[in-house]
Parts: structure tokens; sequence; C-alpha cells
């Protein structure tokens, strides 16, 4: 597959290291010289087959050591992976072929061969196309005539055992040409390994009868058999690896972009148009001297990035996992600069040749599409028929998908590319490989005047607006680099990712799933709160809304994302000739997108205070009917499993509530708490018509208690309160809210609170949220939403384990200490981040409460060491409100002091000197710059 690196400059990949030049194997592995030495072992060993044996293993490990070693230099010094790739390659030819000299000659010597101890053998796999990782296996295929014979079993034999005892992982076959004809016709993946199949020594001419016979029997006219097979294989590749390549932790061979993708457009269009080398597969027939530049790029990243893995591993390691992503961002000259990490820059240039293998595939896909004479799968199954016009002129329906009589319909007129995208939408049709090709190419043709020209505006929006699914117009946009050249505000996030354990996604990416998500709730699609749909009937500014979520991350990576991001969305919505009102809307949309979710996870939402500054920033009916709509699809789209029940309940309350002081006319705190006084008494009597009675203790709370669950809830807390007046350990499990709710009562003490914490530790769980109640007689009422160690619902179908955990809450009620696990380490993973402890005391969020915001390391013991230091240090938590956002936790506990006083300064300064002297107990530490302290500002901003 590939060419000779001995002729081929290496491409350095790092700018401030000089790649090491051309090499010629003789300079890395003199494989004259390492014959003579086996000779020599032979002639020093006669009569002594274990000694020469290990003499010989010595001598071809040593050489096949310092060949490595010599490539794993040189990788060091700046040589790309291609290059690496193809050293490795050349110094395992040279020793495999001493070695089978060495068997051939002094072990097993035939001098009159026959017909049957005839032998050849091939290189396969990634190691027939003259390329070998670090860590890979070699794969080697022996093939013989037709029957077997003793001699070459047992120079294979002999061979084999001999890599074995060097350490090598060898994949292997023996079979007679007959059978290699027929497995490769029967089977794609033999198939496609003989494809790559690289002759290496033995019989050369019954390596050319394999060749002859293969092409003819296997591979001539059976185009669109192998084309279907190795599509299906990508795309249950793709499947396994999530359908998307831009995952914040890719695998860099099987994932989707990934190397294992450049591969399969090289078997294609080797089958289809022949050829030996690279260049002359791909290079001639298929793309333009600067596509295969593109592919070449791509393929020496990728290796480069795929070499470091196996070496910094020591293993056949492909995923670029988060605690390997530093390393190699430092490795391949990625340094941190003002505003960026080297490792997001890093990533992001992944992400860059990941998507210009996308760009690769449509443009294989449109060549063969053309060659009529060479049906493909890769075409769609559309109805057959001559394009058909529609529309504006130049514009046509090929085989069912829209495309351009050719590239000067857009070279003509900029507008085209878009007016490309909106039909499209409007016709509900896909867009044709070619004019994707030529929209591609021609992106640089929208200029500063296209982006301020009122139709081009309207066919922009058209596009965005136009159709039920706009997430796929926009993601075709992306692909083209349409959306980021019209709408470059939007181009700055493209590829774009950040450095931490929540988000899954690219921003672009992310940014494209929350358009499509804010689309299926407005056509009730998907499993999305009834709420957000019935609400999207009310809003009148649905352009603004789905702008807003186009535009609300286009302030990361630049300082506060809210601020800087309210100010590109109004650069945008300024050039695109929106009125003023809608360009203030969509700023502060932007500019205000966490509010609300930070409000609801990070705050107690039945607490007057909180109510009333929340309604006092929205302002409106509207902007609280659009913030959360934009909220709900922002947090679905952050990754798989991140979106639960919980959380739209919480967020469903917080509406309710602002919804109530908004439509009174008044936000301030007094009105406020007195609409929520009025909510807890209409929830009091509508438990007592539903139930006819209920426990005196609930009726002892006060209206915070009622106004902070739902009727259901409540009914709950009814029933498992009535059975007892001892204490009370009852669970409900609800997949709707992600969680195992936990409802514990009894009398308070001190430190109650994290001993509950410390019990629901020690039987596997995390405490998700809590909210705690204390009656004036000194009952409690204390309610957890519990998940798994792995954020699953805990306990889900095992009824022992539930019983298991009301029986320690129980004991723990009574008064009895529980004793928490050991606290397990950090893994690789989470170890890989820079997490800089914070407390903040704020007296003002609350009128009767101190408020206490952490941020530290997430780790299973956490929430209970802090409510044991609270407790000890003369605090009551009235509630907590836990929110894990990968990595890291941002913790907000309400306390008030045990003895009823008020917090001095003096107190609070010890409490505060404490709590961070306990979260920064397990932070190691790390290097300090602009670009981190950057990244911790932007840690607290959840989406």
């Amino acid at each position: 597959m590939m060419t000779n690196p001995a002729t081929e400059t290496a491409t350095p990949l790092v700018r401030s290291l000089r790649a090491p030049g051309p090499w010629t194997l003789v300079d890395i592995l003199d494989g004259r010289q390492l014959r003579v030495q086996l000779t020599a072992a032979a002639l020093e060993h006669v009569g002594d087959d274990a000694a020469l044996k290990a003499r010989a293993r010595d001598l071809l490990h040593g050489a096949l050591f310092r060949g490595r070693l010599i490539a794993q230099e040189r990788l060091e010094q700046g040589a790309d992976g291609l290059d690496t790739a193809r050293l490795l390659a050349a110094v395992q030819d040279e020793v495999l072929s001493a070695l089978y000299d060495f068997t051939t000659t002094h072990v097993f010597r035939s001098r009159n061969p026959t017909e049957a101890e005839r032998l050849a053998v091939f290189a396969t796999g990634g190691y027939g196309r003259g390329v070998l990782a670090p860590s890979s296996d070699i794969d080697l295929l022996f093939v013989r005539p037709y029957k077997s014979a003793a001699w070459a079993e047992s120079v294979i034999e002999y061979m084999l055992y001999m890599l074995w005892d060097m350490g090598l992982k060898v994949g292997h076959a023996y079979r007679t040409l007959d059978e290699c004809i027929r497995l490769s016709k029967s089977d794609v993946t033999i198939k496609t390994a003989f494809m790559d199949a690289r002759f290496l020594f033995g019989d050369e001419a019954l390596a050319d009868d394999i060749r002859a016979r293969f092409d003819r029997e296997a591979v001539k006219g059976r185009d669109g058999e192998f084309i279907a097979a190795k599509l299906a294989e990508r795309d249950a590749r793709h499947a396994r690896q999530g359908h998307t390549r831009y995952v914040v932790e890719p695998n860099v061979k099987d994932g989707k972009g990934g190397l294992r993708d450049l591969q399969t457009l090289y078997w294609i269009a080797k089958h289809v148009y022949g050829g030996d080398t690279l260049e002359d597969v791909l290079g001639a027939r298929v793309f333009t001297p600067h596509e295969y530049k593109v592919f070449l790029r791509a393929a020496r990243f990728f290796w480069t990035v795929r070499c470091h893995l196996h070496y910094l591993t020591g293993r056949a390691e492909e995923r670029i996992s988060f605690d390997l992503q530093p390393e190699l961002a430092k490795r391949l000259g990625y340094r941190d600069r003002a505003g960026r990490l080297g490792v997001e820059r890093f990533m992001k240039r992944y992400f860059v040749a990941a998507k210009d293998v996308g760009g690769l595939t449509r443009i294989l896909a449109a060549k063969l599409d053309a060659e009529h004479n060479k049906p493909s799968p890769l075409r769609r199954l559309f109805p057959g028929g001559a394009p058909k016009p529609l529309g504006p002129a130049g514009f046509l329906v090929d085989q069912g998908r829209l495309t351009v009589s050719g590239p000067e319909v857009f070279s003509s007129d900029p507008r085209n590319l878009l007016r490309l995208f909106g039909l499209a939408v409007d016709e509900g049709l896909d867009v044709h490989p070619d004019a994707m090709i030529w929209a591609s190419r021609l992106v640089k043709e929208i200029r500063d005047e296209t982006r301020r020209d009122p139709e081009a505006g309207e066919l922009f929006m058209d596009a965005v607006l136009g159709g039920e699914h706009p997430g796929a117009a926009l993601r075709m946009m992306n692909e083209a680099g349409v959306l980021g050249r019209f709408l470059p505000e939007f181009g700055g996030i493209v590829a774009q990712t950040q450095f931490n354990m929540y988000h899954y996604y690219t921003v672009d990416e992310h940014t494209l799933r929350a358009v499509e998500a804010i689309s299926d709730i407005e056509h009730r699609r998907g499993d999305f709160p009834p709420l957000a749909s019935d609400l999207f009937e009310q809003i009148h500014h649905r352009r603004a809304l789905y702008l807003a979520m186009l535009l609300h991350d286009t302030g990361k990576g630049q300082g506060d994302q809210q601020i800087e991001g309210a100010k590109t969305a109004r650069a945008a919505a300024e050039r695109l000739g929106l009125p003023e009102a809608e360009q203030d809307l969509i700023a502060w949309l932007v500019g205000h997108h966490l509010v609300m979710s930070e409000t609801a996870q990070k705050r107690d939402i039945s607490d007057p205070r909180t109510v009333a500054g929340f309604a006092e920033t929205v302002g409106s009916l509207e902007r609280l009917r659009l913030l959360y709509i934009l909220t709900i699809a922002d947090i679905t789209a952050v990754g798989p499993g991140v979106w639960n029940g919980w959380k739209g309940q919480l967020l469903a309350e917080l509406y309710h509530a602002a919804a109530a002081a908004l439509r009174g006319g008044r936000t301030d705190e007094a009105s406020v708490a007195s609409e929520l006084d009025e909510l807890a008494t209409r929830r009091r009597a509508a438990l007592l018509e539903r139930l006819g009675a209920a426990p005196a203790i609930m009726f002892e709370m006060e209206p915070a208690y009622w106004t902070g669950f739902d009727l259901e809830a409540l009914a709950w807390h009814a029933e498992a309160l009535s059975k007892t007046d001892g204490p009370v350990a009852a669970t409900r499990a609800t997949d709707a809210n992600g969680a195992t709710m936990l409802l514990a009562s009894g009398p308070d003490r001190p430190g109650l609170f994290a001993d509950l914490v410390g019990t629901v530790a020690a039987e596997g769980g995390d405490v998700v949220t809590a909210q705690v109640f204390t009656s004036d007689t000194g009952r409690i009422i204390d309610v957890f939403a519990i998940q798994d160690r792995n954020g699953e619902v805990f306990a889900a179908g095992d009824a022992n384990r539930v019983q298991r955990l009301e029986a320690a809450i129980l004991n723990t009620l009574r008064g009895d200490a529980p004793q928490p696990p050991e606290e397990t380490p950090s893994g690789r993973r989470e170890a890989a981040f820079l997490v800089r402890p914070s407390v903040t005391l704020l007296a003002s969020a609350s009128a009767s409460n101190l408020v206490i915001d952490l941020e530290a390391r997430d780790r299973a013991l956490l929430l209970y060491d802090v409510a044991r230091t609270l407790a000890e240090n003369g605090c009551s938590i009235q509630s907590a409100h836990i929110g894990s956002y990968g990595e890291r936790v941002f913790d907000a506990f309400y306390v008030q002091r045990t003895d009823g006083g008020q917090f001095d300064d003096a107190m609070k300064k010890t409490l505060r000197r404490r709590l961070l002297d306990l979260l920064a107990r397990d932070e190691p530490d790390a290097p300090e710059t602009p670009a981190r302290r950057l990244a911790r500002s932007r840690a607290a901003d959840s989406f």
C-alpha cells in the first residue's frame, strides 16, 4: 500500500522539532551482516540444536530491538508516524527474511524441494501494506501449492516458535492456493487481508500464481459485492463507536473518520480501479492532487498519534482517552496558549482530520456514482431517470438527490451555497455528493458581502427554520464548511473540544444536537417533558430560540462563555439583519443560557429568595419559556445519560415557581414567599383530598417542604410515614428520574446527615441530591436521590440490595454510626484533570441560611467527608444540592448554626479554611499556566 520510505521525504508534524531525514534500511539494520552472524552461529554450534536456536534468537531479537529503538527515537525527534510505521515494517521484514533464510539453510535445508515443498510467505493486514504500529500483531500467510508437506510444516513451526520466543504477537494462517481463493470469495475479511498481502520470501513463482488467480477469480466482476460488504462492515464499526466522529475520547483506528475509514477508501478504490501502491490506487484515478495530499496528511497525523499511543502505553491502545491526551499533545508539540489548552488544540486538530476523512468518503462516493458501468452500493437506491430541474436555474434532482449542474452555479452566485441546503430542507431531499464536493471546494466564495446580503440571510434562515429536521441541513452545511463560513461565530467552535469528562462531543456537534433537540421538542418527538412542547406552542420568538441555540456556545474559549457568547450572538444577529429587539433577545438568551440549569441544580428552589432572584433576572414569561426549552435541549445534547427525570423535575418546579411570580407582576422576595405559601397550602389540601389523612409529622414541616415535592411524591411520603411512629427508611426506584429515591425520617441529632450519606456510600450508592427538612419538634424528613457509581439507578431490579440499604438507614437513624468503605483512588482518566478546589460562602443567597458553594474533584466519599466536616464545625445542613459534572462536582449546602446563632466572620474564615484543606487533600500539584487558569474559570460552566 505504502511507497518506499527511503525515497520519500518525511513531513514533520512538529514545527519545534526537526524531523530526521529520509532513511535507508541498511543504516538501521544491516541484513547482510545479520545473515553472516547467523551463519557463524550455525558453524559454531554444529550438533547442538538448543544452543544454536538460543544464539539465533538473541541475534534476531537484538537486531529487531535496535531497529525498533531507532524508530522510536526518530518518532520522538519529530518523524511522523507513517514514516515510523514504514520503518518498523521494513525492520520486521529484514528480521523475518533472515529468520527464513536461516531456517531453510541451517535447520531444515531442502536441497531438492519437491512440488509439495514449495512455500510462499506473505505479510497481510496493515503489515501487508508496509506499515506496522509499534504494538500491533505480525500477520503472516503461509501458502503451499496443494497439499501439506512435513518440511514446510517444520519450517513454519520453527519460525513461529522463534518469533513467539522473541515476544512478538503473530497471527498466521497456512493454506493451499485453492483455499486462499475459495475463502477470499466467501469471507470479505479474508479477501481484504489478501488484497493487502505482500510477498515476503519463498517461492516467487507460486506467489505470482496466487496473485493472478486472486485477481481473476476473487476480484474481477465483484465490485458491487465487495463495496456492499465493506460498507456494512464500516457501518457496524461506526455503530460500536457511537455513530459520530465527534466523541471526545475517539478511537484513532476504528472510530468514525479514523484510520480504518481511510483504509476502507483504499480497499474500495483498489478493488474497483486496481493498482499496487497508495499513489497508484488513490492518486491517479480517484482524487485530485490536493485531495490526495489531504488523504496523506490525515494518514500521517493518525499514524503519528497511533504510534505515540502504542509507545506511551506499551500496548496496542487505540483509544485516545483523557489520561493520555495531555501527554500526546505534549509529544506532538501542542502547548498551552492564551485562552486555549494545548490538549484542546491537539484534539481540535484530530477532529479536523476526521472531518477531512468524511469529505474524502463523499468524493469517492461521487466518483463511483458517476461511473454508470460500475454500479455501487455507495449510491442511494433512489428512482432512476435523467436529472430533472428543480427550483432556480442550475439546480437538479439526480437519482432522488439535490445537486447542481456544475460548480459554476456556486462560483457565479455564492448565495446558491445556502440555497442548496434550504431547498433540500424544503423538498425533503438529500444532497448529492457532487454538490457537497463542489460546495466544499468553493466555500471561500462566501465573503463578508454575502454574509450581509439580506437574501443570503433569508436563505440561511430557511435552511435553519424551514423544515422539521433542521439538524440534518445544518450538519450537511457544517460538513461542507458552509455553516462556519457564512456564520464565522460558529466557525470558531468547529471541531473545538473541552478537556473534561462531562462533555461527550465536540462543541459544534453538541450545538447541532441541541438544535435537533429543540426541533424534537417543537414537533413532540422523543422523550422530552410534555411541558416543554406545550410551552413551544405559546412562544412568539421561534426564530430567536433556534438562533440562540445555534450560537449559545460561540463564546467558549474566549473567557466567560456567557458574556463573550452574548457579544458574538449579537454580532451575528445584527449581520443577519434581524430587528434590534430580536437581537437583544438572542443576546440575552445566549448570555443567560446557564442560569436556569445552575439555579435548578445548585440552589434551593423552595427558597423565596432563590425564586425571586431568578424571576427578576428572567423578567418576562416569554423569556422564561424560551429559556426553559433552551435549557432542556442544551442538557440533553451534552451526552448519553446526562439528562434524566430528576433534572426535569427540578427545572419544571423552578419554571412553575418563577412563572407564578411573573404572572403576578411582582418578583420581590416577599411576594414570591407569599406565592410559595399559597402553593404549600394548595398542596396540603390536595393531599388531604386524595388520601383523607396524612401523618402529623408532615404538617410540622415548613412550607418549603410542601413546595419541594409534587403531589405524587407527597403521597409516597405519607404512605411510608404512616406505617410507624418510629424511624422510617423507604425507597422508590424511578427510572424517569434516573435515581432511586430514599426517604429517611427520625429524631434529629448532630452529624445525622453525614451518617446517612456515609451509610449510602457504604452500600455502594452516590447521593445525587438531598432535600433536608427539620420540624420544630426535632424530627427530620430527608429525601435523597441515589445512583450507583456508574450513574445508573441505584439497585435497579435488585430487591435484596434495596432492603439492605433500608435496614442500614434504619440502624443509622437509631444511632449506629456507619462504617463507610475505604476511599478508592481516582482512576487514570480522572487523574488526568487539574481540579483546583474552591469554597465560597454566600450570606446573601438565602434569607435564613448560609450558602456554601464547593468545587472539587469528584470521589465516592466526598459528600460524607464534607458533611462530617460541617457537623464538626457546628453546622446543621438544611439542604444539599449535589452536581456532578464529569471529573468534578459543584455542590451547594444551605446551613445554619447548630446552636441557632449567626455566623460571624471568624467562623466563616475557619470553616472555609477547613473545607479547603479537606478538598485539597488528594489533589495533585500541577503546573500553572494562563490557559489552565482560564480553563478553571470555564469549568463552572455546566454546558
